[in-house]
């Protein structure tokens, strides 16, 4: 799919008529306050000029106008560099969010359903293994009790952890542990048809575990489309919505709006991460093999780009006149799947994100019905239906221990809310 060409229609949102989505507005033309969003400004500031944040790059929108947007601090502290709002960032887990859509929009074609076993697309799961510790040491592999399915992969009930728990030493010897797959020289459907062997920690639909879900979810993805995934994200989601800067490994020529990553130290200030491959490293993002497409964690990308699929989510599923998805496929999406399996207090989970199912019992500020993620570099997103919020706030600090910004980012962001929904 080529250029997208964004007319200007004119689309439904709440109560009112609006235009083109996320071009930029004064907070007050939205029930928002300039003057309380300063507070957010002063806050990231502080945490830059005390050693805490490298930097990075909050947007805020409402009603789909963009009440603010700012880069602050540093993309790379020993140079000086300072953050740009379109810089990239490695996005890590919220790269889950999109590939969700992905096997949602599979779902509206009549090429998948939730309940279809996973071995459908991918025989080696067919029949999968659980790992049981035995009491006093060891464990023992046995018969999963049930075929893992779709829905399973989406609500992170497949029992597939990162390759850790019980069993891990298997999970170790075959070298799949972690999350991070950019220095992986095989595609990502070869990897986790390695992973159908080995022993997982918990039995499908009982216990709630994050772990490679969505890239098993991403391996379906590529078996029911007939397309590689990062084919099928470009031409059925990122060019529709003109997510111009999101894919899995960056152009060199783009190379210096990459974000360079920190790590937070235990005395709380910062210390670059190494170069090469890793986790907790700067990433082989534009240097490395380029070969396997991780739908739960390889996804690199900007603010603005992320903003946009967000705001098609909250839109009910199309953004400037281009739907993907029904209404009726999104509402599915963010409301609760699991129940008590999740054990967030106040929280659920749906297809994709975590769900708000009782402010009060959260403790933070929010709305019911809100859902969200965030990623293992220290980034975080968040919708509010109810209050018509798109929220992303991404930075590059793993780990992160000791770091409060996002509890106060939350706080700051509803704050400036002065006319409620």
């Amino acid at each position: 799919m080529g250029t997208l060409f964004v007319s200007l229609v004119l689309l439904c949102f709440g109560s009112g008529i609006r235009a083109q989505a996320l071009r930029p507005a004064a907070p007050e033309e939205v029930g928002m306050s300039s003057d309380r969003l300063h507070r957010l400004d002063r806050a990231l500031t502080s945490y830059v000029e005390s050693g805490r944040l490298p930097g990075g790059v909050i947007l805020v929108a409402r009603d789909g106008r963009v009440v603010h947007r700012r880069a602050f601090g540093w993309r790379d502290l020993e140079e000086r560099d300072a953050m740009e709002g379109d810089d990239l960032f490695r996005i890590a887990s919220q790269t889950k969010a999109l590939v969700s859509v992905a096997a949602m929009l599979l779902m509206e074609e009549g090429s998948l359903l939730l309940n279809d076993p996973v071995g459908k697309f991918i025989p080696s799961f067919r029949t999968t293994l659980v790992a049981e510790a035995r009491e006093g040491g060891g464990y023992d592999v046995v018969p999963a009790h049930r075929p893992i399915t779709v829905r399973d992969l989406l609500t992170h009930t497949s029992g597939v952890a990162y390759g850790g728990g019980v069993g891990a030493d298997r999970w170790e010897a075959e070298g799949i542990q972690g999350w991070y797959f950019a220095h992986r020289d095989e595609p990502v459907l070869a990897t986790v048809e390695r992973m159908a062997a080995l022993p997982f920690p918990s039995h499908p639909g009982e216990k709630w575990v994050y772990g490679y879900s969505t890239d098993i979810l991403g391996a379906v993805v590529e078996v029911a489309s007939g397309v590689s995934l990062d084919r099928f994200l470009e031409t059925r989601i990122f060019a529709p919505l003109g997510m111009a800067d999101t894919r899995f490994f960056v152009p060199p020529t783009l190379r210096d709006r990459l974000v360079t990553v920190y790590s937070a130290t235990p005395s709380g200030g910062l210390e670059r991460a190494p170069d090469g491959a890793g986790m907790a490293a700067q990433g082989q993002y534009v240097d490395g093999p380029r070969r396997s497409f991780s739908g739960g964690a390889g996804l690199v990308s900007t603010a603005g780009d992320y903003a946009r699929f967000l705001q098609m989510l909250l839109d009910g599923g199309a953004l400037d006149g281009v739907r993907l998805l029904s209404p009726k496929t999104v509402e599915l999406m963010t409301v609760d799947h699991v129940g008590s399996l999740y054990g967030s207090r106040g929280a659920g989970f749906g297809l994709g994100f975590s769900v708000v199912e009782d402010p009060g019992a959260r403790g933070q500020p929010g709305s019911l019905g809100e859902f969200g993620w965030g990623g293992a570099y220290h980034s975080t997103y968040w919708v509010d239906p109810a209050e018509g919020l798109v929220v992303v706030y991404l930075t590059q600090v793993i780990p992160a221990g000791g770091l409060d910004d996002h509890e106060r980012v939350r706080a700051l962001v509803y704050q400036a809310i002065v006319e409620t929904r």
